[in-house]
């Protein structure tokens, strides 16, 4: 049933979309970042050399894009760049990784905190402003980037932006995080301890770690506050499985891509051992997945999905304001999960 849902996942991904912002791969941004992160993951789990062979189609046929306004969302799909060349050799994957890691390094605009200022490629700006998102959009490329190389340098920042953002967003409270942090005017903004910005965290860290765990030592405090921020995750999931868009509101609509994200992060931190008592944690990403699986149609679009969303001007506006609708971000997340629950039973 897993191989099953994550095959019609991945092809729904791979359909013409043209026109809808959502679930259109062929732009070059964090969206569709997100969707080429997550097939690449399932071919390394799979080698369905279809998968292959379609991520390497998809950069020929994007590439250009690619050399628009750098942004921190734009840096997404460059994730796959490190892993692409290992696979085939190809230089150019190789040194437009180099070209943009020291673009991160040495242009990249960044907070009073020295944190990657959230950039994007809509006209408007966050002005000093931390989000979650940085870090699965950003920072895994760097450490990818880092560990194809053994640079000790790019590995050293990727570890500096994780401590940061988790450092500003972190509520001492509950342990999870909130969606962003305002530089400059000191404060969470709205306070909304969003799901999905503790996804993009939640499962960015391990694979962080995973990267550059050979090339510097992973510091004690990045250590406790993951473990604090998953331990808090626990707490908030609610009876059904599902985590709630904003997740201390079991009022606000339960959401997919978050939760998926959640389990996700859960699994390989305990295939990292970032986290204690991995059967506890085992068990609730189980119960994710099924509370997800009922969200996937039999074309395979994942539902339950909420939209692309800044850090909201109030916590109802999560709820009120945020439509949920299929989108690359919701298929890759569940299609990542689904490619771990796949390895851990074969």
């Amino acid at each position: 049933m897993v191989g099953s849902d994550a095959e019609k996942v991945w092809r729904q991904m791979t359909q013409n979309h043209s026109g809808h912002w959502g679930m259109d791969i062929d732009h070059w941004d964090w969206v569709p970042g997100v969707g080429v992160i997550a097939l690449l993951e399932y071919y390394e789990a799979t080698r369905d050399e279809r998968v292959l062979a379609y991520l390497q189609e998809w950069v020929k046929r994007n590439e250009a894009k690619a050399r628009g306004k750098a942004v921190i969302n734009a840096i997404a799909p460059f994730a796959i760049f490190p892993t692409l060349y290992r696979l085939t050799g190809d230089t150019g994957f190789k040194d437009e990784a180099v070209r943009v890691a020291e673009w991160l390094l040495h242009e990249a605009p960044r907070t009073r905190e020295e944190a990657f200022e959230h950039t994007v490629t809509e006209n408007v700006a966050f002005s000093e402003q931390v989000w979650a998102d940085t870090i699965f959009m950003a920072v895994l490329f760097l450490a990818r980037t880092a560990s194809l190389l053994g640079s000790q340098v790019y590995a050293r920042e990727a570890m500096k932006q994780v401590l940061i953002h988790l450092r500003l967003l972190q509520d001492p409270q509950t342990g999870v995080l909130f969606h962003g942090w305002n530089c400059a005017s000191g404060d969470h903004m709205s306070g909304a301890r969003w799901t999905r910005a503790n996804a993009w965290i939640a499962t960015g860290v391990p694979m962080i770690v995973a990267e550059i765990g050979r090339l510097v030592d992973i510091p004690q405090e990045l250590k406790d506050r993951y473990g604090r921020l998953m331990s808090g995750l626990l707490a908030y999931q609610q009876e059904d499985g599902l985590w709630s868009t904003v997740m201390d509101r079991p009022d606000f609509y339960r959401e997919v891509s978050g939760s998926a994200g959640i389990a996700y992060g859960m699994l390989k931190a305990a295939e990292m051992k970032l986290v204690p008592n991995e059967e506890e944690y085992a068990a609730s990403a189980e119960r994710a997945y099924r509370a997800i699986a009922p969200y996937i149609t039999d074309e395979g679009v994942v539902t339950g999905v909420s939209g692309g969303t800044p850090v909201m001007p109030t916590i109802e506006a999560y709820q009120d304001d945020v439509p949920t609708y299929p989108a690359l971000y919701g298929q890759g997340l569940v299609l990542m999960l689904l490619t771990k629950i796949s390895q851990r039973s074969a």
